[in-house]
């Protein structure tokens, strides 16, 4: 039998296997990562894949390794929410992980430089290189300068990147060629009917109130959102989902800018309740400056949303013509006059967000690309 034979045997035989590094674990119960390592790893399971994903806990009695939905969960032990027990979580992963079999898939580049072992072992390393963290408003210059590191590390690190919007990738492409970066975007659920019952009890009613979902940070334009939205009365409802701590001074000022109706309703973690309440706002409001296609937006587009949002290209390619578009909060504002009383313009932009969605935001269409990138470096040998 000659050797390229035998090669091609044994690639035939090798178990589909993946390692998924960089998020808190599976089930989801945090940001976008996390939604999608879950939404990846029962595609993957079903389709026969090993899949196993490294999972943050900070109880020393868990197991070390359990299954769930046909998933393996490797637990490591790093208690705490802060920035630090996640750099020693993912160091400790990157030691943990280097004699996993298969692909490894990298969720995030903060701590990119720890996964130079993978390379070292020869291990197939991808790395969803999400948004330009170095450049939001909310860290210091030693946080900046961290982010900007483990960018650029992990841009030659990685053998293959993955971008979640164009524009991300040009961005990329300041640091490797083209060739080495695929761009897959985020995904989501069609939504076509949710419970107007859910709505009713959150003392609403469907299509009298408009929705943010956003952390409560400078570059999502929060601030200017809600001062927009306050400077008269509108006899519509504003709804604002995330946590507003008292003792932050942005989260202060946001809440002192709000008239009474806007409507803070804290974080809601529950799907089926924030799917309803997306499917039933009048307008979604997204204000996110920095970052590339960020999974709020996609879901709002999901649910057939009309959106407006900030005005930048991040924004824009996502949406399409499916939204109107605010450099400021005058022209949040007088969208908002707009809008709030022209329901033909809502239903347009209602049509063309759910269309634009169907064309590119799918989770079918996206983690199938997924697997189809893993496939490949599954059967490629490293040098």
């Amino acid at each position: 039998m000659n050797i390229t034979l035998m090669k091609v045997q044994l690639n035939f035989m090798k178990p589909k296997s993946i390692s998924i590094l960089g998020t808190r674990g599976v089930p989801a119960q945090h940001g976008g990562f996390e939604t999608f390592a879950e939404h990846l790893s029962l595609y993957l399971v079903k389709k026969g894949w090993e899949v196993i994903v490294y999972c943050q806990t900070d109880d020393k009695t868990m197991l070390p390794e359990d299954t769930w939905n046909g998933i393996v969960r490797r637990n490591v032990y790093s208690p705490g929410d802060g920035a630090l027990s996640t750099v020693i979580f993912d160091f400790k992963v990157a030691l943990l992980s280097i004699n996993d079999p298969g692909v490894q898939l990298l969720l995030g580049y903060n701590t990119a430089i720890f996964n130079v072992i993978q390379r070292f072992a020869r291990q197939p390393l991808l790395i969803n290189m999400d948004g330009i963290e170095w450049k939001r408003e909310k860290w210091g210059v030693v946080a900046k300068t961290w982010f900007w590191l483990n960018e650029k590390a992990g841009s030659y690190i990685g053998n293959h990147l993955i971008a979640d919007h164009p524009k991300i990738k040009e961005h990329l492409q300041r640091n490797v060629s083209d060739g080495k970066i695929t761009m897959i975007p985020y995904g989501a659920y069609d939504i076509d009917k949710c419970d107007s019952t859910i709505v009713e009890e959150y003392g609403l009613i469907s299509g009298g109130y408009s929705i943010i979902i956003a952390r409560a940070e400078p570059e999502n334009s929060i601030l200017e959102m809600v001062t927009a939205f306050s400077e008269k009365f509108r006899g519509h409802k504003l709804v604002v989902l995330g946590n507003y701590i008292d003792t932050d001074s942005f989260h202060q000022r946001v809440k002192s800018s709000a008239s009474d109706e806007v409507l803070f309703f804290g974080a809601i973690y529950d799907s089926n309740k924030v799917d309803a309440l997306r499917k039933h706002a009048c307008l979604y409001l997204h204000g996110h400056k920095v970052g590339g296609t960020n999974p709020s937006l996609v879901e709002a587009m999901g649910a057939g949303c009309a959106v407006l949002a900030h005005d930048n290209h991040f924004n824009r390619w996502v949406v399409g013509s499916g939204g109107k578009y605010f450099k400021d909060v005058f022209e949040c504002s007088e969208l908002l006059d707009n809008l709030l009383n022209d329901d033909g313009m809502k239903c347009v932009l209602e049509a063309e967000s759910k269309k634009r969605f169907l064309e590119k935001f799918t989770w079918d269409d996206v983690l199938q690309q997924y697997e189809e990138l893993i496939v490949k470096f599954s059967n490629k040998e490293l040098k």
